[in-house]
């Protein structure tokens, strides 16, 4: 039996894209131009990926959607988008932690690796993953003294977090003991979604898109003054 075809959407970080993998091995990429405005070119950027595939929608057999930490307005752009998909071919969702995406970008990591993305306000989202891929640094939201007391070393830390974190590094021993990959998150794309969305879909993580919930982890400050 061939492996599944997988649509993976990533919109929690500044640059959309969509991406086409037959299991792990990718087919086709989009990012998108804008880096604000996902909800007008998302649907573009999937049918450009199929078209550049080859194939329709109606071929995927799964999404998998990066559901947060992340930009607000580009979870819910595209959580609704990838519902309203999903819903419409009576697909599989594999909901995929951002910031275990995220380390799909580093290849054959030596060390334990702190993704962290900034959750403004000085504080970032962040967790860290064992070199078997586990979690063991929850993923929270951190002040960065928080983080890199509860981490482990040595560390490689990546994700747009890092320049918040690199202020708290004053001693020599920290530094000494974490690594910084300061470009990670610029290579970080949909691809990487799904490369984690097809091993969680061997392990059974796929959903209905009406089981689909964005992974905020913290309240928009809309919300917060309301």
């Amino acid at each position: 039996m061939s492996e599944p075809l997988l649509l993976a959407v990533e919109t929690a970080t500044r640059t959309a894209s969509a991406a086409l993998l037959r299991g792990e091995r990718l087919l086709a990429e989009v990012s998108g131009a804008s880096a604000e405005n996902h909800s007008a070119e998302l649907l573009v950027l999937i049918d450009a990926v199929l078209r550049r595939a080859g194939v329709f929608l109606a071929a995927v057999d799964v999404f998998a959607l990066a559901i947060g930490p992340g930009s607000f307005t580009g979870l819910r752009v595209g959580l609704a988008t990838v519902k309203g998909l999903a819903f419409g071919t009576g697909k599989l969702v594999v909901p995929v932690s951002t910031l275990a995406a995220l380390t799909q970008v580093v290849e054959a990591p030596s060390s334990a690796v702190a993704v962290a993305l900034d959750a403004r306000r000085g504080d970032v989202y962040a967790a860290v993953y064992a070199l078997d891929g586990t979690e063991s640094v929850p993923e929270a939201i951190y002040a960065p003294r928080e983080l890199l007391a509860c981490a482990p070393r040595p560390l490689l830390l990546i994700g747009d977090g890092v320049a918040v974190i690199e202020q708290s590094l004053t001693t020599l021993e920290q530094e000494a003991t974490i690594q910084m990959d300061r470009r990670a998150h610029s290579r970080f794309t949909a691809r990487h979604v799904g490369m984690l969305g097809a091993q969680l879909l061997d392990q059974g993580a796929g959903v209905d898109a009406a089981a689909l919930v964005p992974r905020y982890l913290r309240r928009a400050a809309a919300e917060l003054v309301s």
